[in-house]
């Protein structure tokens, strides 16, 4: 039976520079914007504040939907990628609540998409996207039945 996994993600902005999450796995150093999966009765904006706090310690609301990301991993795992986008006046201190999380980094775009570290291809992708494409508002994404 197909099951593609639900994921989430934060493309937060600040001052030019973009922040990244910094993890070690299977021993290699990988950056990715703050994301994680869906979880039971929740919202996908209430997942992405959710795991921008776990991951970076910092609180803040999405301000709109940047797309949708459909990705197959090399392992044949589907994925399903929502990615909302954060915009902050000023760069933040992060406190990763997460120890999966290694550190944070605000960096630039063109860092990002040169990175050979990245955890997957969407983490550029979606920069690129945050560059060229349009913003779309939060209220297209319906929710029936779920907490708010």
């Amino acid at each position: 039976m197909f099951k593609p996994h639900v994921t989430v993600a934060c493309v937060v902005q600040a001052q030019g520079k973009f922040l990244v999450v910094e993890e070690t796995i299977h021993g290699k150093v990988t950056w990715n914007q703050p994301a994680g999966h869906l979880e039971a009765d929740e919202t996908l904006v209430s997942a992405a504040k959710r795991e921008l706090y776990e991951e970076t310690g910092i609180h803040a609301e999405p301000q709109s939907f940047l797309g949708l990301h459909q990705w197959q991993a090399p392992d044949g795992t589907p994925f399903l990628r929502f990615a909302f986008v954060i915009d902050l006046p000023e760069i933040l201190d992060t406190a990763p609540q997460d120890d999966d999380i290694d550190q944070c980094r605000w960096v630039s775009a063109e860092d990002i998409i040169g990175s050979s570290q990245l955890r997957s291809p969407l983490v550029a992708e979606s920069i690129r996207c945050y560059q060229k494409s349009p913003r779309y508002p939060l209220e297209i994404l319906h929710n029936f039945n779920l907490p708010e």
